[in-house]
């Protein structure tokens, strides 16, 4: 387990530090020169991370052995590097408590991953569709983000309880919960009425005005206000 949380590491992960890695990691062995790597079982990558402050984060990963990388509660800000959810031996991976932004990218590669922590970013966009096809997956966190669209039943999230918590603009279709295009937060710059719709500004517009007609009989119920006026007149 590559441990790198709580930490103040700031800046993003470029996306290129993960390419040597990844070629390693797919196991296509086909890809590379006959020698020496056909004939090696246990493989060690190097994988480093650097920074925008010029510091550089390595470490070791062996293909043969239980993998997971935790960079949460950290300043990390960017998009999620592809790279890194394309190595198929990851097991665990905790990305919470950044500034990443950006969309989920696909999870197609990662076939053994069991926890995925993403919570308390500014992701944006919409789930992708294949996180439910991830047989080994048992902990999912994608609460208190910025993502949108329609999760349907049938893409079995029920057994994540809590995993898209946060999400205004996320409707998350249950047994109980039912969506359709009326139920859906409305798309970001559209006016105050079309987002809010006519019974709110309905509401707007009495609440406006009653608050007016408080504040002239306020004002005329006033001895000192009214002897003010009587003064101004004259």
């Amino acid at each position: 387990m590559i441990d790198f949380s709580g930490n103040k590491f700031s800046g993003f992960v470029p996306d290129g530090n993960f390419n040597i890695s990844l070629e390693f990691n797919n196991g296509d062995v086909r890809r590379l020169p006959a020698e020496p790597f056909l004939a090696i079982r246990n493989i060690e990558i190097k994988i480093s991370v650097l920074v925008v402050d010029n510091s550089e984060l390595s470490f070791n990963y062996h293909l043969s052995s239980t993998a997971g990388i935790d960079l949460s509660d950290n300043l990390l800000h960017g998009e999620i590097p592809h790279g890194l959810f394309g190595l198929q031996g990851l097991e665990y991976l905790n990305l919470s408590y950044n500034f990443l932004d950006g969309q989920v990218p696909s999870l197609e590669k990662m076939q053994s991953l069991r926890a995925l922590d993403l919570s308390h970013n500014s992701l944006s966009g919409q789930i992708p569709g294949n996180i439910s096809r991830l047989k080994e997956l048992v902990l999912l966190n994608f609460s208190y983000n910025s993502l949108s669209g329609f999760v349907p039943q049938r893409e079995g999230y029920g057994r994540f309880p809590g995993a898209f918590a946060g999400n205004p603009d996320l409707c998350v279709e249950s047994p109980r919960v039912k969506c359709d295009s009326g139920s859906l937060p409305a798309v970001p710059g559209k006016s105050f009425e079309e987002t809010e719709g006519p019974i709110s500004v309905w509401i707007f517009c009495i609440s406006a005005f009653v608050s007016f007609y408080f504040c002239v009989v306020t004002l005329f119920c006033s001895t000192r206000a009214r002897s003010y006026l009587l003064q101004t007149k004259v």
